[in-house]
């Protein structure tokens, strides 16, 4: 994150019914033979990505001949694997539709992220959690002339920013010590977490208050405030950054929950495609 002049600034995954009885394609307007494929992969995934065929179609409620034909077809467009015990995995296919989906994600964010500046006159930020690292999809910078600039796509350990512990506090606390344990945890300035302890008791409280404070931990002298994105497919926050001397703690109780009403609008985009089945 820069300090940058205004002069030299340029400017989610539907979740799909697994009971072909509760949610019969004629009722949804859609095509039962998708809404099945599609539910199967969120099975598989609920199973942590591997599963054997019969409790794929026990939990799908379908006949496993049914089952069988859907991971055929989804075993031949690369969306399953199957493996030498004959259970089957996620496949390959997925990659390459979650990484066109992330990038995604920036875009119809921004419009919530410029409520969020015209709300607080700050820099707003999104990002999300990558093999253990916080990476920034979005940013809107906020109209003053100096401001905070972060490029979307950097990667950050998520020990030391506002937006990097929003999305720690939603890992239970074994996931975040195994974590930080793969990542390490490099101080940025002199104000950064450098051990575990001292990182769950920061973790602790910004659970208990709702939203996550970087004091001068990632740069001196620049303060930001975080919340979690509640329901989103995977862990993302939201941020506001600015200068300390504008960005008081004392203005937590006005602006957090502001960046919590916009969370959770962000949220309500996640589950527009369910809401319209």
């Amino acid at each position: 994150m820069n300090w940058q002049p205004a002069s030299t600034i340029h400017p989610p995954p539907q979740r799909y019914s697994t009971n072909p009885v509760s949610c019969p394609a004629d009722r949804t307007g859609g095509v039962q033979s998708v809404e099945r494929a599609l539910g199967a992969l969120e099975i598989l995934a609920a199973m942590g990505g591997t599963g054997a065929l019969g409790e794929l179609a026990a939990r799908a409620d379908l006949p496993q001949p049914t089952m069988h034909r859907l991971a055929r077809t989804l075993l031949h467009l690369g969306y399953l694997r199957q493996l030498p015990n004959r259970h089957y995995s996620l496949g390959p296919g997925l990659i390459r539709l979650g990484e066109s989906a992330a990038a995604l994600v920036g875009v119809w964010s921004r419009p919530h992220l410029s409520g969020l500046v015209d709300r607080t006159g700050e820099t707003a930020n999104m990002a999300v959690m990558d093999n253990g690292m916080a990476v920034y999809v979005a940013q809107v910078p906020s109209p003053h002339s100096m401001r905070m600039f972060t490029e979307v796509g950097r990667r950050v350990y998520p020990h030391s920013t506002g937006v990097g512990k929003a999305l720690l506090m939603q890992l239970p606390d074994d996931a975040l010590r195994a974590l930080v344990a793969r990542t390490g945890m490099p101080a940025a300035t002199e104000n950064s977490h450098t051990t575990v302890d001292g990182l769950l008791q920061d973790i602790t409280l910004c659970r208990a208050r709702g939203y996550a404070v970087d004091d001068g931990e990632q740069e001196i002298g620049v303060r930001c405030f975080a919340v979690p994105v509640p329901g989103a497919p995977s862990l993302t926050a939201i941020s506001i950054s600015g200068p300390a001397v504008r960005v008081a703690l004392t203005s937590a109780p006005t602006i957090t929950p502001v960046l919590q009403r916009v969370a959770r609008d962000i949220a309500a985009e996640f589950d527009n495609g369910a809401a319209a089945r």
